[in-house]
């Protein structure tokens, strides 16, 4: 989930007891810890017998917590994982202090080459979406299909309600904001990013707006969390500008998996009217438009965004069936 509001400070004296990361029924979290790198997962796995692996990557500033709402509706055909990307949820940062989407994406990869799980069917919100285009692009043997919310990929005009979340990226704007947003509570934080990211922030329970108080709570207390975010953000906007056969657009024309494209009409953060060019840009897609839900389209309407899934899954799947001979 993306966010406006800004730190104090963007790293403590010293790091201090945090209250542990929600873990909700049916899912499970373990640390998955590789050379020079440990990530968080939380696995939802599958309830059906034959399901394929999935990974589900989360956008800027937010977590794995992000595919709770729409996990549970898929695990008959998916054995899910969702990832921490490295500094964010409760994943530590990375030793390097490297946020790039080129370092993300290369993180996603060692997750998947680790644990032997691809091809996958992968998922991306945001950020995230920016990720596994580049995975998907690099590495097209560990994806089975792609599954793009809101992606961060490259636009001329940015809509002026993304512009805040763009200023993170600029040196000295996050102590700036810090001391003009030192008396917020977590609470008028939270709904403060609720009203960015959701269609409609009156439809969250109120149960899920207690839950977000208590990770905004949590997550401030973390010494390296606006670090996670203030470099993330400036790696979004570097990946902007690269050109040539790094630039997003460009690998998006690369990928060969069947894509999903999910975008929202209220979104603000990334325009709705770029489905049409991210439509034409990945070869074998598909289009889901949500006219009424903002940036995080899986948590507002994860019946809807889950039932386009399955349609491109059964779409692969029979794809899958047939060999070159065209018998099935």
């Amino acid at each position: 989930m993306s966010s406006t509001e800004l730190p104090e400070s963007v790293a403590a004296a010293a790091a201090p007891k945090v209250s542990p990361v929600r873990v909700a029924e049916g899912e499970e979290l373990r640390s998955v810890t590789l050379p020079g790198l440990t990530l968080t997962v939380r696995a939802r796995p599958a309830t059906g017998a034959g399901a394929a692996p999935g990974l589900y990557v989360h956008g800027l500033g937010g977590s794995s917590q992000n595919w709770s709402a729409l996990m549970p509706y898929l695990a008959d055909l998916i054995d899910g994982e969702a990832v921490d990307l490295p500094g964010f949820g409760d994943s530590p940062p990375p030793p390097d202090r490297a946020y790039s989407v080129s370092a993300h994406a290369r993180a996603v990869v060692r997750l998947l080459d680790a644990g032997g799980r691809g091809p996958v069917h992968l998922f991306g919100n945001s950020l995230g979406g920016a990720v596994v285009t580049r995975v998907a692009a690099a590495r097209p043997d560990l994806v089975r299909t792609l599954t793009l919310v809101s992606p961060a990929l490259p636009e001329i005009r940015v809509q002026r309600t993304a512009l805040p979340t763009a200023l993170l990226a600029v040196p000295g704007v996050a102590p700036l904001f810090g001391r003009l947003t030192r008396g917020w509570t977590a609470e008028q934080r939270t709904r403060g990013v609720m009203e960015l990211c959701y269609g409609d922030p009156s439809s969250v329970k109120d149960e899920d707006v207690r839950h977000a108080v208590a990770e905004m709570e949590r997550r401030l207390q973390l010494p390296h969390f606006w670090e996670a975010m203030t470099g993330s953000a400036r790696g979004i906007v570097d990946a902007y500008t690269l050109g040539g056969q790094h630039a997003l657009w460009r690998q998006a024309e690369r990928v060969l998996a069947p894509t999903l494209l999910v975008y929202g009409g209220r979104d603000q953060i990334v325009s709705y009217r770029m489905a049409r060019r991210a439509s034409a840009a990945f070869r074998d897609s598909r289009l889901l438009t949500l006219p009424d839900a903002g940036h995080v389209a899986m948590m507002e309407y994860p019946r809807q965004v889950a039932q386009a899934c399955r349609d491109l899954i059964d779409a692969y799947d029979s794809d899958d069936s047939i060999d070159e001979h065209g018998r099935s």
